[in-house]
């Protein structure tokens, strides 16, 4: 990899100034002194007070001294665009999914190698405060069951977003995700999908919700996502051991053991841009593909039945 990068803020453009970069992005930058926000590229959006590019090219002319940019776009169009930047000379963090499939993720990682530039790939989940003590307190027990339960409503978190249900899209897998990015990092041992049913709307391409069945060794893994539910959000992982219940609560924000309940304010995106500072400090990369080689591994076996089209 690169030598280490020099000490002081870094310039870091965002791509993509959608809904999570306005929302998480943006202030996590703004907010870490490590970082400084020196562009934004999005055809059609911008930041006051920030420049504002319709191309990574015209970026990269207008402020050679940007040294890393952030990949908000759809996943879709985001290799392209990492590509691009890695021969730049740019740093790479790629929100999740980090690319369309397995395959073009690896790719790109040795794309990445290749730059001698660091590639993250974020699974922002994983930075949830109580996601860390859910594994320490995992290790060593034994996994007898783990259930999980993952429902909200597109309409309230994606609104008029069509993409997610096309090609590549991924559908209910897209908040979904985030669920099995947890379970790879809590669980010691790999999971293994023994089955996939899938409900598809009728003219959609992905899932609206997904019933899984995986393995954990011997203990069985389940997982319900459902991108219908109307009552509130539920982010729920409960994993029984032979010390008892485990529960991870509101996506990692809440956590119950034997021992008592701990939550904890969000702080996810903060925590993604110092993990970012320190692998480009020591001139690594971090692209861990388990959760989305699971998904893959969901459509390998889906069994999908047609459901009623959920306006949105």
């Amino acid at each position: 990899m690169a030598p280490p990068a020099p000490a002081g803020p870094l310039g870091i453009a965002i791509v993509g100034l959608g809904t999570i970069a306005r929302a998480q992005h943006v202030p996590a930058i703004r907010a870490d002194p490590a970082w400084h926000l020196c562009g934004v590229v999005d055809p059609a959006a911008s930041l006051p007070g920030v420049p504002a590019y319709t191309s990574l090219a015209d970026l990269f002319a207008a402020q050679p001294d940007c040294a890393a940019v952030a990949l908000c776009t759809p996943p879709g169009v985001r290799l392209d665009l990492a590509r691009e930047a890695l021969a730049a000379g740019r740093h790479v963090l790629l929100e999740k999914p980090p690319a369309p499939s397995v395959t073009l993720a690896e790719a790109l990682h040795r794309t990445a190698d290749a730059a001698e530039r660091t590639l993250f790939a974020t699974w922002h989940s994983r930075f949830a405060p109580l996601v860390a003590p859910a594994r320490q307190w995992l290790a060593g027990r034994r996994i007898d069951q783990v259930a999980i339960t993952w429902r909200e409503d597109v309409r309230v978190w994606h609104p008029g977003q069509a993409w997610l249900f096309e090609p590549g899209g991924m559908g209910v897998f897209d908040p979904g995700i985030n669920a099995l990015s947890i379970v790879t990092a809590i669980l010691p041992e790999p999971l293994a999908m023994t089955r996939a049913d899938f409900s598809i709307p009728q003219g959609r391409s992905a899932p609206i919700a997904v019933d899984l069945v995986m393995r954990h060794g011997a203990a069985p893994v389940t997982a319900q996502f459902d991108f219908r539910e109307q009552g509130g959000e539920q982010w729920d992982i409960v994993v029984t051991t032979d010390a008892g219940l485990l529960e991870l609560r509101r996506g990692g924000a809440e956590l119950v053991t034997p021992e008592g309940q701990q939550s904890a304010p969000e702080a996810e995106y903060p925590a993604i841009y110092a993990r970012f500072r320190e692998l480009i400090g020591r001139g690594e990369s971090d692209v861990d593909l388990a959760p989305l080689q699971l998904v893959a591994d969901a459509f390998l076996q889906a069994r999908a039945v047609g459901v009623p089209d959920y306006p949105y």
